[in-house]
């Protein structure tokens, strides 16, 4: 039963590092005409027809990847406390 406990506590503690990480992390400023053009060439080249669902595609891999580490770095302190 604890061990259920832990993993449930886990994956709340992740989903909540993850939720915080999508409202502190993100940038949500308007275009300049140089980043909309870097945008559109870079949807091209991957063959993403709007550029704003490559932006949400990056954006949304920058905030796992901040989750992920946030998440990583409190497990390793939480078990440095403890011995």
């Amino acid at each position: 039963m604890a061990t259920l406990v832990r993993r449930l506590f886990k994956i709340a503690l992740f989903i909540g590092l993850f939720l915080l990480s999508f409202r502190y992390v993100r940038i949500s400023d308007p275009w300049t005409e140089g980043e909309a053009r870097a945008w559109w060439g870079a949807s091209d080249w991957l063959g993403v027809r709007d550029p704003e669902n490559l932006y949400i595609g990056v954006w949304m891999t920058i905030e796992l990847l901040a989750a992920t580490l946030a998440y990583v770095m409190i497990m390793k302190l939480w078990r440095w406390s403890r011995t």
